[in-house]
């Protein structure tokens, strides 16, 4: 599915702007929008797998959406009435008629939506059962690691073979190859079942969490010197439990066994009045990591627009290696997922090993994320200097071919911020299914992706802003100031960064058994964030 997605999701820009004709900045903001969507509905397949139907079910049932999605995007290209008419003896950027119709746009967005329910539902559920198949954290962390390597590598093919082929052979050819690999991804994801350790679901753990805050409200006038004589709520586990933790006290109320809360056979009698000590806990739990997860919000608005601004840089440079290979421009983000690719296998065979030999233990969750929000503001500031040099080349010598800065002066930058992604993005996804409640295991791998897509929202209205208050983003970069831009997005980067740093200090890990077991995230916040 990494193909399939890779290659029709890395080239939307270029084939928005040469065979529908939007305008360049409005092809990027659309590109944001559906990777901004398609980092948001995994947080929806995850709520509906963690309540009701498994991870097994959710994955097949978006896969064939997503395939569906493919197939009519496929068309889109194909057909000549659903998309306007190249005009003869025109560049290829040209269309006759002034732009797609209504009818036209229509059908491109539900094939974009389609795509985006089918690839955003089924990407981190399936990180979710993967990871499930394990029972040792330190092998849950290796697949974490393999997995976000796995999908790098087949986004990266999509993103050069299948994105060549569009550029040099055809749309439809390479769109048509996407939703091959997509359905091939279907069939063979449903010739494994037999093998799969499918978790059945507990009904829905939101109801809980929601149940907490309301009977906590409901006892809000218990006074403080009933709490300490309190009988608590422990439900039918009653093994290991002990009275809740003093952390946001108000909420231990919503545990105080009164007088008619419960029924005879220990069953609850008022379900919004009584809540187990263990959703109390785990309510305080996901209160206690939003801070955490907030600071990496920032992190996706800059890849964001670096990804989609470093396309129309493209545009405007040098592509050729040697005399006739021309690089396409929707293949550049490739830098980034490459530098994943490649630093993760160094990560988990030589520099974990080599940290848990000399120092006894590996890199924390947090010491990771630490290293990889420092690593993209230090990209996004080589983005900057690479855009003003590329403007002070024009200024000098014209915009002519002859004087067109290389576009390989893109890809360091690009390469400092996926080794970043390959720090913090699994130390995300490990540290959340980590510390998550167990019933959340779903929504936890999938709180990556809402980071990202909120990321990528926030991305398209900080370049609608800019468009607005500033001249830094005209539809002809040649005249604007993108470098101002990723100046200023490498300044709020380090502003985040304190954030985090002051986040990571004052948090806990909640999961100390996991923390023993699991050598990668084996250290408390106590001992310090050491990177930091």
């Amino acid at each position: 599915m990494g193909i399939a997605v890779g290659g029709a999701n890395s080239n939307l820009i270029v084939y928005l702007i040469q065979k529908v004709g939007v305008k360049s900045i409005d092809a990027a903001q659309i590109s944001n929008i559906v990777n901004g969507c398609m980092n948001l509905t995994p947080v929806a397949g995850a709520i509906i797998a963690d309540s009701y139907f498994g991870c097994f079910a959710i994955v097949v049932v978006a896969s064939f959406i997503a395939f569906l999605g493919m197939m009519l995007f496929t068309l889109t290209a194909s057909l000549p009435s659903l998309h306007p008419h190249q005009c003869p003896n025109a560049s290829s950027t040209t269309t006759c008629g002034g732009g797609p119709s209504t009818s036209q746009m229509a059908v491109l967005y539900s094939a974009l939506a389609l795509m985006v329910i089918g690839t955003g539902g089924s990407r981190f559920t399936n990180v979710t059962m993967g990871a499930d198949q394990f029972s040792a954290t330190r092998d849950q962390d290796v697949f974490f690691n393999w997995y976000f390597v796995a999908l790098s590598s087949s986004t990266i093919i999509g993103s050069t073979i299948i994105v060549y082929i569009e550029d040099n052979v055809g749309w439809g050819l390479g769109l048509g190859i996407c939703t091959v690999t997509s359905a091939t991804a279907v069939v063979m994801f449903f010739m494994g079942k037999r093998f799969y350790r499918v978790n059945e679901t507990g009904g829905s753990p939101f109801t809980g969490l929601v149940r907490v805050v309301v009977a906590s409200m409901v006892k809000r006038g218990m006074d403080k010197d009933g709490e300490a004589i309190a009988e608590y709520y422990y439900g039918s586990k009653l093994d290991g439990q002990g009275p809740p933790s003093q952390s946001f006290r108000f909420f231990n109320r919503a545990a105080i066994q009164v007088n008619g809360d419960t029924n005879p056979d220990g069953t609850v009698a008022k379900p919004w009045r009584l809540a187990t000590v263990e959703q109390v806990e785990d309510l305080k739990t996901l209160i206690k990591i939003f801070p955490l997860w907030s600071s990496s919000i920032l992190i996706s608005v800059t890849v964001g627009i670096q990804l989609s601004m470093t396309v129309l840089q493209a545009l405007k440079m040098d592509r050729h290696i040697g005399r006739t290979f021309s690089v396409p421009p929707g293949s550049f983000s490739i830098a980034s997922l490459a530098s994943v690719a490649l630093t993760l296998p160094i990560l988990d065979r030589a520099v974990y090993p080599a940290f848990r030999r000399y120092m006894g233990r590996a890199p924390s969750p947090l010491q990771r994320i630490g290293v990889g929000h420092i690593l993209n503001f230090i990209g996004i500031a080589g983005s900057a200097l690479v855009e003003q040099a590329r403007l002070r080349s024009i200024t000098a010598h014209g915009p002519g071919p002859a004087h067109l800065t290389s576009v390989l002066w893109l890809l360091p930058p690009l390469v400092v911020v996926g080794v970043g992604e390959a720090l913090h993005f699994p130390g995300q996804v490990g540290l959340y299914y980590q510390e998550f409640p167990e019933a959340l295991r779903s929504t936890a791998t999938a709180m990556i992706a809402l980071t990202v897509g909120i990321g990528f929202y926030l991305s398209t209205a900080v370049v609608d802003l800019l468009r607005r208050t500033t001249g830094w983003l005209p539809d002809n970069i040649d005249a604007g100031r993108v470098d101002k831009v990723y100046w200023m997005l490498a300044v709020v980067g380090m502003i985040n960064f304190c954030y985090y740093v002051v986040c990571a200090r004052l948090y806990k890990y909640q999961n100390k058994n996991k923390e023993e077991v699991g050598l990668e995230a084996s250290d408390t916040l106590s001992t310090k964030v050491e990177v930091l």
